[in-house]
């Protein structure tokens, strides 16, 4: 059972063994690839289809046909693409996992977007 109350307000997420900081780097940067996939509207649907016809910046960054951000992380330079197109960006990931597609059905509340039309307090850096 999830109570409503509110009993901390620490941002938690995904634990890492502290003497890894290549994997560290991995996971946020994931996480940050799914947050940077919500805003520019990408979808696990969508994102094949705008690797094809993206033309911002930002979004061809994203998804692998702009620079090589991967390899800063030593990974492919498409990972991005491929988590999104795997496992959705973060709005799917929620709505799936412990949103209104779950059994949970959680608000996202603090949890959306800053840019929301109910404001939240996610975003992630820029990928540059």
């Amino acid at each position: 059972m999830i109570l409503p109350d509110v009993i901390s307000k620490e941002p938690l997420g995904p634990v890492v063994r502290e003497s890894d900081p290549a994997w560290t780097d991995i996971v946020r940067w994931t996480i940050f690839a799914t947050i940077l996939g919500e805003e520019l509207g990408l979808t696990s649907k969508t994102v094949e289809q705008a690797r094809e016809t993206a033309s911002d910046p930002q979004t061809r960054r994203l998804l692998g046909i702009e620079g090589d951000y991967g390899a800063m992380l030593g990974l492919k330079a498409d990972w991005a693409f491929q988590v999104i197109h795997q496992v959705g960006a973060y709005h799917e990931i929620f709505r799936r996992d412990v949103g209104e597609d779950s059994p949970l059905k959680l608000d996202r509340g603090l949890n959306a977007l800053w840019t929301a039309p109910k404001p939240g307090l996610l975003y992630a850096p820029p990928l540059r």
